[in-house]
């Protein structure tokens, strides 16, 4: 074991001894949401530094610590990136979103819709499991995995099943092209019906969103690929193609941070959770409580509203009714206790098997307890 992983390891088996629960905590960044936030902090940062980067095989692999930025300028350097656009949710400029925060959220930007999640580019990690073992699965290349995928199912976990001390990951190379294209005075049913529409013709769709402001829709479109690719589907289209190349990537940006004057503008609401709308990108427009207009992302599949916890029962219903779920992102009062409903299970057998997976990798139930459900 790393010299540097001893001393965790020990921390970790006289947690389970004494059945002291255990907060892992990377950069911190996304404290304010899960359920509660108990137990000792148990600060992963040690764990930094690129364990081995090639970049002509796209794989590069990480300690969980690593601040996530320093990744990704690495990565930059040789004109590759993580493509899902992790979300970092910094606040201040001191904070930093680590690589194993990163996974145990699971958390994918605007692009997901299109080239997949977190989970979809990870090749293997090591974990240490409650009883303070260290844990190898997966590798370094896509086709070596026997038997279970255990590695995608650490990401979502929210370190409830155990400390992620290292990662492999999947990289891409930057596309070669790219677009964005404004849709201005467009209804929500219009924007998804367009999406949908052209989600079912060969274009290189990379990510999308749809805002009101003012009563007024706007539909944004990226286009990422090869540049024949973005310029042919430009002129096919329509909409207004938007120039200013910093302007957009800043824009895109806070789109991934939620730091649009949509996000922002909640302030002015403090009685007002950010809700998270999972549903089916072919879904219609929801009928949401109060006349609330959502966010909407990842062609019609992610949706973003702002409402009351009170509206929780009528948020839920609704997005149930189209075969999806809702939670809540951001807690009205988030803070130091997390938001509240992560998950909205019903369930029985999927909750147990939940349960199980937890006494699996976690017998004595030190980890992150109350992080992602009330019993453990």
């Amino acid at each position: 074991m790393d010299f540097s992983l001893a001393p965790i390891a020990e921390r970790v088996r006289a947690a389970a001894a004494d059945q002291t629960p255990l907060r892992i905590r990377g950069g911190g960044t996304k404290d304010f949401h899960g359920l509660a936030l108990h137990g000792e902090v148990l600060d992963t940062r040690g764990l930094r530094g690129i364990v081995s980067y090639e970049p002509s095989e796209l794989v590069v692999t990480v300690r969980a610590g690593t601040p996530l930025a320093e990744l990704e300028a690495a990565l930059a350097e040789r004109g590759q990136c993580l493509p899902f656009e992790p979300p970092h949710f910094a606040k201040t400029s001191s904070d930093a979103a680590t690589v194993g925060g990163m996974v145990a959220a699971g958390l994918s930007g605007p692009a997901r819709a299109s080239v997949g999640a977190v989970r979809d580019y990870l090749l293997g990690m090591t974990v240490l499991n409650g009883k303070g073992e260290l844990l190898t699965f997966g590798g370094q290349v896509m086709k070596n995995v026997a038997g279970y995928d255990v590695s995608r199912l650490m990401a979502g976990a929210w370190g409830t099943l155990g400390l992620l001390t290292e990662v492999s990951l999947k990289v891409l190379p930057v596309a070669p092209g790219e677009a964005t294209l404004r849709f201005d005075d467009i209804a929500q049913a219009n924007a998804l019906r367009q999406l949908h529409a052209w989600g079912g013709q060969p274009l290189p769709l990379n990510a999308s969103c749809w805002v009101q402001d003012g009563g007024v829709g706007t539909l944004y479109v990226r286009l990422r690929g090869a540049v024949a690719a973005v310029e042919a589907a430009c002129k096919t289209m329509g909409g207004t193609r938007m120039d200013d190349n910093a302007v957009v990537a800043a824009d895109w940006a806070a789109c991934r941070e939620q730091t649009l004057p949509w996000f922002t503008d909640r302030a002015q609401r403090p009685d007002h959770a950010l809700w998270r709308l999972s549903v089916p990108a072919t879904a219609p427009v929801l009928a949401l409580p109060g006349g609330a207009e959502p966010l909407v992302e990842w062609h019609g599949a992610l949706r973003w509203v702002q409402a009351p916890e009170s509206a929780g029962e009528a948020l839920r219903e609704a997005a149930r009714a189209v075969g999806g779920n809702a939670s809540v992102f951001v807690a009205a009062s988030a803070g130091g206790t997390g938001a509240k409903g992560l998950f909205d299970l019903k369930s029985a057998a999927l909750e147990q098997i939940h349960a199980r997976l937890k006494h699996s990798f976690d017998p004595a139930g030190i980890f992150n307890p109350g992080r992602v459900a009330r019993a453990w």
